[in-house]
């Protein structure tokens, strides 16, 4: 059986403030744990209306607190946009008051555009370029203790010190994090809904390249998504008319609240539109549970994936909830007691 989790994204949508979002996340996240989800993800965005999350870590103290069983984790976050010791301390924190059960996923995007992401981080230290690949070192090193015997770092100790570190992940949509996960021997989680590169690859990739590593002993490979399942093809189309307009009007540069299944079919699409969605559907995966899971299988047994990780931005939350828990069904996950 394939273990399947949730990546989260508070949606806000044109019937849901911020505030609500988030609580409807924990209560996505107690079905989730419920019916036998292994993980429970939380992304990091800023300045996105459509997204009500950008502290994955708050939000995980809340839903670690909320649930029983499930993994919660960053999914992730975005750590050119945060002093590595901050990111180690606040994560060792989850991880002594929620043992065994907390997830530190790592991406390099700003997970915004350039000038949030510089108000985000002006008032950090300047490191010109691409500097995720020194920011991820030295929070290796908040934990293994490597420091050079002259660095000022040796003095210093990430807090509480009794307390490892949770496990860490990469997160990606290229090939560059499928090698470097698998150099640096972490667990690696695919963003197949927005990626350009090929899943296959890069979870191939990885896979034959692991490095087993204090981090992790073997790879562990994450396919994350989009997924929207209903009981019937139909609805399941229909609720997806949402994620359609929402997608292209942030193509178009305007970054909305999800609209309603109704304001979507009211929109006055032009041909372009329309061969917009008609591409971007090709990262969808619509349908009944007797359709979508013929649909999945072919990619995860090419990519070889060891966990599956749904995401779906569906605009009613009572439809989203029953699109996981059919799921769920439909790939054989055993609800747990209660």
């Amino acid at each position: 059986m394939l273990p399947l989790s949730v990546l989260d994204l508070s949606v806000v949508t044109t019937g849901t403030k911020p505030a609500q979002a988030l609580r409807n996340s924990i209560d996505l996240a107690q079905d989730a744990d419920r019916l036998g989800y292994t993980r429970y993800w939380l992304a990091e965005h800023h300045g996105l209306a459509s997204v009500a999350s950008p502290a994955p870590d708050i939000m995980i103290g809340q839903i670690a607190a909320a649930t029983s069983r499930i993994h919660v984790g960053s999914g992730g976050v975005m750590l050119p946009n945060h002093a590595p010791l901050v990111v180690a301390e606040r994560f060792k924190m989850l991880e002594a008051l929620f043992p065994g059960r907390i997830d530190l996923g790592l991406g390099r995007a700003p997970g915004t555009d350039g000038v949030t992401a510089y108000a985000l981080r002006n008032r950090l230290e300047a490191r010109p370029g691409d500097d995720f690949l020194e920011r991820l070192q030295e929070l290796m090193l908040w934990e293994t203790r490597d420091f050079p015997p002259d660095h000022p770092f040796n003095k210093v100790v990430a807090m509480p010190d009794d307390t490892p570190l949770p496990p860490l992940w990469l997160l990606g949509s290229s090939d560059y994090s499928a090698q470097l996960a698998a150099q640096v021997g972490m667990g690696f989680a695919f963003a197949h809904h927005f990626a350009s590169f090929d899943a296959v690859a890069a979870l191939t990739h990885y896979r034959a390249h692991f490095h087993p590593s204090r981090w992790r002993p073997a790879p562990h490979a994450i396919l994350a998504v989009a997924a929207v399942v209903a009981p019937t093809d139909d609805e399941a189309e229909e609720l997806v008319l949402s994620m359609d307009l929402n997608r292209l009007q942030r193509e178009r540069g305007n970054y909305l609240p999800i609209p309603s299944v109704a304001e979507a079919k009211a929109y006055p699409y032009s041909d372009a539109d329309r061969a917009i969605i008609a591409r971007n559907r090709s990262k969808l995966f619509i349908g009944s549970p007797a359709t979508i899971v013929p649909r999945l299988m072919p990619l995860i047994e090419a990519s070889k994936a060891d966990e599956l990780m749904v995401t779906s931005a569906i605009y009613d939350h009572a439809a989203r909830k029953r699109s996981y828990a059919l799921l769920a069904e439909a790939l054989g996950i055993k609800q747990k007691a209660t």
